[in-house]
């Protein structure tokens, strides 16, 4: 009888054990991760102040809550992992290290950035392990969507999109019977001349839309192979909306002028733009559960 009555009881202490043990190991690697949101102080502050004085990042101020928001979603799974120490966390962290040491010798401000998102990885892979890194691993590497990207980087990459918008443009144009020249990034019309500026390259629409399609495909996306689609998808449907906002705007001067180009037209056309997007991801989307739906039914209806 006395064996009968302990064993629950050794069980349930364990428990208890088990219970304190983890809740010491997450409140240990809260404060070390703590500690590290206080040394990158400064570093982090620049960053959120780019995101309030640039339009291209103001996502940015979504991801850190989101990818918080995902953590917390696969809280049940963190209840049952195995909580242990894991030296492969010194990876991340000398990586991280060597890139705050590049930035700061380079004055380079990604590198420093991405060098917090590394410690953040590296410290919950040390302190906690590969199990829980594993469960964790997506709203940690989302963090890296926070980090805006190098001025140098954003001029290679915008020149090459203005280019494209003006050429997707003017072949529109021309199949309206607009009468339309490019030159560079510069778009004759029989009246004036309309400047695709790197303000209108796209690449704000597409670090937006690519943020967007990664938690529409996180939420609304079981199969692995439709979220890699979808969130690839962007990239053209950025590229293609924002050619179609260049043609409008060709469109609208052609008939109104100038002023069609400016002010709150223009900004009303970038709204309508992103929708248009945002609107296009969600037909891929229904049109690629359709196609899977097929190809699962006559998987099913071979094997039979």
């Amino acid at each position: 009888m006395t064996t009968e009555v302990g064993a629950p009881n050794l069980q349930s202490s364990a428990l208890a054990l088990d219970a304190a043990a983890r809740r010491t190991a997450a409140i240990r690697t809260l404060a070390v991760i703590a500690g590290a949101i206080a040394v990158f102080g400064p570093i982090l502050t620049a960053m959120v102040n780019h995101w309030s004085t640039s339009d291209d990042y103001s996502h940015g101020f979504l991801v850190a809550p989101l990818a918080i928001y995902f953590a917390w979603e696969r809280r049940n799974k963190l209840r049952r992992a195995r909580i242990e120490s894991s030296w492969w966390g010194l990876g991340p962290l000398v990586l991280g290290s060597l890139a705050l040491m590049v930035g700061r010798l380079g004055v380079e401000q990604m590198a420093m950035r991405e060098a917090f998102v590394l410690t953040v990885i590296g410290l919950v892979l040390l302190l906690l392990g590969r199990e829980v890194f594993r469960i964790l691993a997506f709203p940690l590497f989302f963090l890296f969507l926070m980090v805006p990207l190098p001025q140098s980087l954003v001029n290679m990459l915008s020149f090459p999109l203005q280019l494209i918008a003006a050429d997707l443009a003017v072949d529109a144009l021309h199949l309206l019977n607009v009468p339309a020249l490019r030159e560079g990034n510069i778009i004759h019309l029989a009246t004036a001349r309309l400047f695709v500026a790197e303000a209108c390259s796209g690449l704000r629409s597409l670090l937006a839309l690519g943020t967007l399609g990664v938690v529409f495909a996180y939420f609304f996306r079981k199969s692995p192979t439709e979220r890699v689609v979808l969130v690839l998808s962007t990239i053209p449907i950025a590229i293609l909306v924002n050619a179609f906002r260049v043609g409008l705007t060709g469109i609208l001067t052609h008939q109104f002028g100038e002023a069609a180009a400016e002010g709150v037209i223009h900004q009303t056309e970038g709204f309508f733009t992103f929708g248009l997007a945002f609107a296009l991801l969600l037909v891929e989307a229904w049109l690629l559960q359709l196609a899977w739906g097929l190809v699962r039914r006559r998987r099913r209806s071979s094997a039979t």
